[in-house]
């Protein structure tokens, strides 16, 4: 998109918001074709954002089981900046103010088995190499994280892995890559926790290997390290850790929480390396 068109785009979308300002919440379109679930946000001809989830394996997809809702966010909100991580460097840009909540009913049915993947695609904001947007999610009215596991153009497209939902969000995120890559780990271990020690001292040795080396400025060690966590993972899932997420929520999918922390440690590792911040 050209600045001409993109700044006319971003007119349409102003005024569109300004109407909505009362009432906040936006209509959503959803359609589902096998595995997939395409979900368009605002106008379905022109629409502010459009989200595309592809599950591993999903079992009673439906619009009506996914509970997908849109909203905008007042950005200088002390209740969500609260919700944010350093709220001074991590910020939601007043082109996008817009906050989706993937919430199943209980009673919705729908199961699901690792991970799914989250594609938030907006012309209302602008790419560049380098790019600090990030996708964003949080638990209802819970501390927003990231989990990106890519930002691509077009013109921006915000990637990202999640065994579970609620609510999701791109936003500027200004803090050291250092600093969010520390996070990221200690996360991982938080959920590891959650295993057998038979389970998680393999699992530990390669994250802790993984954070040595990247300490140390072996990138690609760190990587490769990393690699294996997510391998052993992978291979476990479904046996020896749990991979299922249902909409009754009386499971916790430990192989999906560790495979999205590690898809989204390997983003930040890697932005580490190409950009140096």
């Amino acid at each position: 998109m050209n600045r001409l068109m993109h700044k006319a785009w971003l007119l349409v979308a102003m005024a569109f918001w300004s109407g909505l300002a009362l009432a906040q919440n936006l209509p959503v379109d959803i359609g589902v074709s096998g595995n997939v679930a395409t979900i368009r946000v605002g106008n379905v001809a022109n629409p502010l954002a459009d989200v595309i989830l592809t599950f591993d394996n999903a079992v009673g997809l439906t619009p009506a089981a996914l509970g997908v809702s849109a909203n905008l966010v007042d950005i200088n909100s002390t209740t969500f900046r609260n919700r944010l991580p350093s709220p001074s460097l991590v910020k939601l840009s007043s082109s996008l103010p817009l906050m989706v909540t993937i919430e199943p009913p209980t009673t919705g049915g729908l199961v699901q088995r690792r991970v799914t993947h989250v594609e938030i695609h907006t012309h209302a904001l602008a790419y560049t190499s380098g790019s600090t947007y990030r996708l964003f999610k949080a638990q209802l009215g819970g501390s927003f994280r990231d989990i990106t596991g890519e930002v691509a153009p077009g013109s921006v497209r915000t990637r990202g892995t999640t065994p579970g939902w609620s609510q999701f969000i791109i936003v500027a995120d200004l803090r050291p890559t250092g600093t969010v890559i520390s996070g990221k780990y200690a996360y991982l271990r938080t959920q590891m926790a959650l295993l057998s020690a038979t389970e998680r001292a393999p699992l530990a040795t390669l994250l802790d290997a993984s954070e040595s080396a990247l300490g140390n400025g072996d990138f690609a060690t760190a990587s490769s390290k990393l690699e294996e966590f997510r391998a052993r993972v992978s291979a476990r899932a479904g046996t020896a850790i749990p991979d299922v997420w249902r909409a009754t929520r009386n499971v916790t999918n430990v192989a999906g929480e560790l495979l999205a922390g590690a898809d989204t440690l390997a983003f930040s590792i890697d932005y580490l390396h190409d950009f140096g911040h």
